[in-house]
């Protein structure tokens, strides 16, 4: 084939591409369906992929399926709570003692005019069941040996539902007829009357009515079918008696102390004690759950969880209200405040503490969940807040620090995933997921954990596995608009090189920061940014003198921690050679005043404190191999606390703290009016500019 021509040439070089990719685009098209054997191969192969998946292969592809930090833990079967209902009936009461109602001013309801009638649901499940009755009494004269077959099929069945739930039977007290119970108006005498009998005698019959107003009282509404409430007095009084006065009645009853275990509760099932004070236990439970669900205000919730938590023992017996119990607590303790989430985070460590450890994974997840979802959006958020759910969380995790461990690995290695998807992927949005507050917040989390329980347990695999993180992270944003960031970084690592005795080498995070140039360096900025509470700095500040000056400031912070850590050590002359020639360096081509003089402090306190570790070196005997000796240096001058770069370094913390608690507000622009001299000049501020005015 002889050589193509100039237009030749031009012309395939203007179409052929077009006409390659139309045709890629038609030879996917006209593919060839799969068969139904080739569908389900494909979806064995889909299996075996996840199955790699989650044995650790292929962890690029891993990455982008485990990115949701929510969907990290997923809860077992176990754990989820089914919510029976909330309405069981009221206990059966003793007419003796509900004549008391009987005397109190008349109050009765005729029950010709007030007897409540049925939900519509329950009217539709009576009309449903009473037409299954129907079709069963046929079948049941049809054929006489069915029926022998039911009776001794229903003997079977309800033995075995006595065994397998004896925690939720209450068939050994007899419920109330809704339909055929006189209802009655409860008033606050009738309650100080049962509360009189319960108190001094612990009237059993009268307790009944307490726990059946109790219940009434918690499950107010227009399609209760209890006893009515008269007034919002008589309201307080039974919440305030049944909360305050239920566990000290329980305990009596059953004869055990306030230090009971859950053992020892767990022996007396069997006994007639447990059977008699059992439903009152379930009545009361439910009725209080039923109420934290519906009550808003704050204090209510914080008093009923209190007085929950002083019953928290009976839950051993009740798994499904245990359960549901967690269920709600858990919202409290993340939305609420103050008292609320003290109080819901004291009866989470109460339930794995007392009820056992069985109950760690629930409390766990949920908890993680909670914290996580609450920080999505940490700017609207109490920071406070945030750092108390964060402390109560790890709390939690230090009650079982064998499963709190195997937790972190996993979450730990989710963030690794992360961070290596954003470096091979090195879009906006895989990169975005590391500088988001999520993110940062897990990294919080376990940090926090390893450092508080770097003594109780073996947490070496979590420590290098974090500081292999930590380092990631910091090394992914070597730009100035992620120094927030990067502050962060080096602050984990100080905490981690602190508690945990290791040595982190950071000093090279920190001097990049002070050595970053400004190309052209402009005023100050009227906005203020801290860089301790943001992660990542807006465009216009990257310029100004008041990022330059936070930025040395910061730095010269993080270097006396990590410098103080490693002040008494042998080897300090030795850390601190790099460090102060990257300084002098900056020191000699700085021209701001300000910022000379806090380097040369610093420069100043490294050398004398160097001059110090190294006169106290020279005069020691002992060889650089005996380690015992070498953890001994200096450790009398470390406990007295009186060398000078140790007081440098308390200056250095209060003078950040008062800072940070006495931080100047924005300063807000001022309308500047116009004023004339006496000699005609006028100067105006007319739209951000001044320009003068002259009389003609």
């Amino acid at each position: 084939m002889g050589k193509l021509g100039k237009k030749a040439r031009k012309f395939a070089k203007k179409n052929l591409p077009s006409v390659l990719k139309q045709r890629r685009k038609n030879k996917i098209v006209f593919k060839k369906r799969p068969s139904k054997k080739d569908k389900n191969d494909g979806a064995v192969k889909e299996v075996v992929k996840a199955a790699e998946l989650s044995n650790g292969r292929n962890s690029d592809k891993e990455v982008t399926v485990t990115t949701s930090f929510d969907a990290l833990f997923s809860e077992d079967d176990d754990t989820m709570v089914l919510y029976d209902s909330d309405s069981d009936g009221y206990l059966s009461e003793d007419p003796s003692c509900g004549d008391l109602v009987g005397n109190d001013d008349d109050v009765t309801l005729e029950d010709a005019e007030h007897k409540r009638t049925l939900s519509v649901n329950n009217q539709k499940v009576y009309e449903e069941l009473a037409a299954q009755k129907k079709l069963l009494d046929k079948l049941k004269k049809k054929d006489k040996k069915f029926v022998k077959f039911l009776e001794s099929y229903n003997k079977g069945e309800i033995s075995e539902n006595q065994e397998m739930y004896s925690d939720e039977d209450d068939d050994h007290m007899e419920l109330d007829d809704t339909t055929t119970t006189k209802y009655k108006v409860l008033t606050s005498s009738v309650i100080g009357k049962w509360s009189k009998l319960v108190t001094e005698g612990h009237n059993e019959p009268a307790l009944i009515n307490l726990i059946n107003a109790y219940r009434a009282a918690c499950h107010f509404g227009p399609e209760e079918t209890g006893p009515t409430i008269q007034d919002s007095e008589t309201f307080c009084n039974v919440y305030t008696f049944m909360l305050s006065e239920a566990d000290n009645i329980f305990r009596v009853l059953l004869k055990i102390p306030i230090n009971c275990k859950k053992e020892t509760l767990l022996e007396l099932k069997n006994t007639s004690r447990w059977k008699k004070v059992q439903p009152m236990i379930k009545s009361y439970f439910r009725s209080t759950l039923f109420l934290l669900k519906q009550v808003t205000d704050s204090e209510i919730l914080a008093f009923s969880i209190t007085r929950l938590r002083a019953s928290i023992v009976f839950f051993a017996a009740f798994p499904s209200l245990l359960n549901r119990l967690i269920q709600i607590i858990v919202p409290l303790w993340a939305t609420g405040g103050g008292t609320l989430s003290v109080s819901s985070s004291l009866i989470l460590q109460d339930v794995v503490s007392v009820c056992g450890s069985n109950h760690f994974d629930a409390c766990f997840i949920k908890t993680y969940k909670a914290y996580i979802s609450r920080c999505r959006n940490i700017e609207t958020v109490d920071t406070k807040h945030i750092e108390f759910l964060r402390d109560s969380f790890i709390n939690l995790c230090s009650l079982d620090l064998e499963k709190s461990s195997n937790k972190a690995l996993v979450s730990i290695q989710q963030l690794t995933n992360i961070l290596k998807h954003a470096r091979q992927q090195e879009n906006k949005e895989a990169i975005k997921k590391i500088y988001s507050w999520q993110y940062v917040q897990c990294i919080d989390i376990w940090v926090l954990f390893i450092s508080a329980n770097v003594n109780e347990c073996d947490v070496q695999s979590l420590l290098y596995a974090m500081i292999q993180l930590i380092n990631g992270v910091a090394c992914l944003f070597p730009g100035p608009k992620y120094f927030p960031l990067r502050i962060r970084c080096v602050q984990w690592l100080n905490k981690l090189s602190s508690s945990c005795g290791v040595f982190i080498p950071v000093a090279s995070l920190i001097l990049d920061m002070v050595e970053y140039k400004v190309n052209k360096e402009g005023g100050k900025s009227r906005k203020r940014v801290k860089l301790a509470s943001d992660l990542k700095l807006p465009k216009f500040w990257l310029k100004s003198q008041n990022f330059v000056e936070q930025c040395v400031n910061s730095a010269i912070e993080l270097l006396v921690v990590h410098f103080f850590q490693w002040s008494y050590h042998i080897s300090f002359p030795e850390l601190a050679v790099i460090p102060l020639i990257r300084l002098k360096k900056f020191y000699e081509r700085s021209t701001a005043e300000s910022l000379k003089r806090v380097v040369k402090r610093l420069m100043d306190m490294v050398e004398q404190n160097v001059e110090f570790a190294q006169k106290k070196r020279d005069d020691v005997a002992f060889s650089p191999k005996d380690h015992e000796s070498v953890d001994q240096f200096l450790q009398f001058e470390k406990g007295t606390l009186n060398t000078p770069f140790t007081q440098y370094y308390k200056s250095v913390i209060e003078k950040s703290a008062s800072k940070t608690s006495t931080s100047p507000k924005e300063p807000e622009k001022v309308k500047r009016k116009k004023t004339q001299n006496a000699g005609g000049d006028v100067d105006a501020n007319i739209k951000g500019k001044k320009r003068r005015v002259v009389e003609t």
